[in-house]
């Protein structure tokens, strides 16, 4: 067989090979448009719900992803491969795969709960699976908290919303709570006076509410004293310090004794 006569012979195939494969580039190229215009469309959606750009990336890429698989599998059945057993082994590889990430799908899960629901940000001083902190970043598996004593901590976001959240800095203000000890032959009635007039001095102390100043309960010192101004979490540590500073001048300058332990002494 000469080469004419092979080539009259390929012909056929050759043009139903080149119009498959530019079926397949145009089919790819559509689907790929089609998926372009999807995710447009899903992420315009979720923004007018004012849903947290972090989720939006997270549901954008995994429909993407899915999509674009989907386009495979039909590109693969235009060409005639059985898609069945393939379609079939992609849930079977996501099964195990499931598995074995099951905590960090997890910590994924739980983030995504966590930029939904926002029990905190970005910035906020939180105790969060048992961590306590400013929140400096929230990730996709793991939240970085930074100790007081500037430690950056990761907690895994399942840990977080599988605990207690208490969120420091969502209301408007917190209470300092320090005591104050006096001896027994110190006027409480005086001691009070002297630090309701002392606290509001003190710097980001708020005035209302106003400092509490009373007798919390009592020992074999004397009195004690719940000292208790009111300030944002911001400057919690600044009026922390400077309260106790003013209780130990406004003792100093009214001359109180130090409290010392009365021991009663039983008769033989």
């Amino acid at each position: 067989m000469d080469l004419a006569n092979l080539f009259d012979t390929a012909r056929p195939m050759l043009v139903d090979l080149a119009l498959t494969v530019a079926g397949a580039i145009v089919l790819y190229i559509i689907g790929r448009w089609l998926i372009g215009i999807v995710g447009v469309l899903i992420t315009k959606g979720l923004e007018r719900q004012k849903i947290e750009p972090t989720v939006i990336r997270y549901i954008g890429n995994a429909i993407n992803v899915a999509l674009n698989i989907l386009l495979v599998i039909g590109i693969l059945g235009y060409f005639g491969v059985e898609t069945t057993s393939f379609a079939a082994l992609i849930a079977a590889l996501g099964v195990a795969i499931g598995a074995a990430w099951g905590g960090l799908l997890s910590n994924f899960a739980a983030g995504a709960f966590i930029l939904v629901l926002r029990p905190f940000k970005v910035g906020d001083y939180v105790l969060a699976g048992e961590v306590e902190g400013t929140v400096r970043a929230i990730g996709m598996f793991t939240t970085a908290i930074d100790t007081p004593d500037n430690v950056n901590t990761m907690v895994g976001n399942a840990k977080i919303m599988g605990g207690t959240i208490k969120n420091f800095s969502n209301n408007p203000y917190r209470r300092v709570d320090l005591t104050a000890q006096l001896d027994h032959s110190v006027d409480v009635h005086d001691a009070i006076r002297r630090l309701k007039d002392a606290l509001p001095r003190i710097a980001n102390v708020m005035a209302s509410p106003a400092p509490d100043v009373e007798v919390l309960t009592f020992n074999e010192r004397g009195p004690v004293l719940a000292v208790r101004p009111y300030t944002h979490t911001s400057h919690y540590w600044q009026v922390y310090f400077d309260t106790n500073k003013a209780i130990r001048d406004a003792f100093g300058a009214a001359g109180y004794p130090v409290a010392e332990a009365h021991v009663r002494m039983r008769a033989a």
